[in-house]
């Protein structure tokens, strides 16, 4: 089995070679595809290289809105989604015909959507935000009434900082983040003492308010690279395990139990050597949509500097 993983990764890799290609993975794919992608990290970080990067053939191991992310900031590019069927429960909550009727309820809100979202859903809005630039960006708008989307989770955290601000948040989550629960991470407390608890912002208050530090996933990881303690409870998607365990040999971590995203695991070896060998499963989006979409991300940039 060891034997035959390997070969499908070395036909990967010289596939990749020959195509002149571009391997982005996301944090909380399978280890197997975080080993032979060129880069992996957050799914906004991937699409900003997919961008500037001098390759044209862009094989994305995420999720569906990560892919069209990509593909939103770079429309000449090939962009393939090996696991073509590998959507975002929380983004897909996010419906574009109940958003038009949120946005004539409250006409003078600034449109804020979450990146995890669809690009149909970016294009209806003012600003997108990712969750380590959200708090800066919020800084730099005046509007007071703020409607964000899709996850209530982030955006009531994100209200804590804006007590003057009038948040309107939609009831949708990421399923895998909001089943943590306040009681197992004190039971995990107690088994692990010394243990610090690190936690992604898309979990619930009660997680967040017992957390020692809560952030991004990326944030996640740089603190447990950073910081001097030995040990810790991570509130995320168990995928980032691989590159915590890159970054810190020495250091131990715990997880919730199952704390797992079956569509960010839905992206296999073979699908990474189909999407490389026969360029099926590309990414395409109606060009207006999409134009509209872009504003909302070139809006992020501006507001986030």
């Amino acid at each position: 089995m060891t034997n035959n993983i390997d070969h499908l990764k070395n036909d990967i890799l010289k596939l990749k070679k020959e195509k002149n290609a571009l391997i982005l993975a996301h944090l909380y794919q399978n280890p197997e595809i975080q080993e032979i992608a060129d880069y992996t990290g957050d799914s906004y970080y991937l699409s900003e290289l997919a961008m500037n990067s001098d390759k044209d053939f862009i094989v994305f191991c995420g999720v569906k809105f990560m892919a069209d992310s990509a593909k939103i900031l770079s429309p000449e590019k090939t962009v393939i989604l090996p696991a073509v069927e590998s959507s975002c429960p929380m983004a897909d909550m996010a419906i574009p015909e109940d958003l038009e009727d949120m946005i004539a309820k409250h006409p003078d809100a600034l449109k804020v959507c979450y990146i995890n979202s669809s690009y149909e859903v970016k294009a209806l809005c003012d600003v997108s935000v990712t969750s380590s630039s959200a708090i800066e960006i919020l800084k730099n708008v005046d509007n007071n009434k703020i409607l964000f989307l899709p996850d209530k989770n982030l955006g009531e955290y994100l209200s804590e900082f804006f007590p003057e601000k009038e948040f309107i948040l939609w009831n949708g989550f990421c399923p895998t983040h909001h089943r943590i629960e306040k009681e197992s991470i004190l039971n995990m407390k107690k088994l692990h003492p010394n243990a610090l608890v690190l936690t992604h912002p898309e979990c619930r208050k009660e997680v967040r308010e017992i957390s020692d530090y809560v952030g991004s996933t990326s944030g996640i990881i740089k603190f447990a690279t950073e910081n001097q303690c030995s040990e810790y409870i991570i509130c995320t998607e168990s995928g980032i395990l691989y590159s915590l365990e890159k970054n810190n040999p020495n250091k131990k971590f715990y997880f919730p139990e199952n704390i797992v995203c079956p569509n960010m695991k839905k992206t296999r070896l073979e699908d990474v050597y189909k999407a490389l060998s026969e360029e099926v499963e590309e990414i395409t989006l109606d060009e207006n949509i999409r134009k509209k979409a872009l504003i909302s991300l070139e809006n992020m940039h501006k507001l986030g500097k």
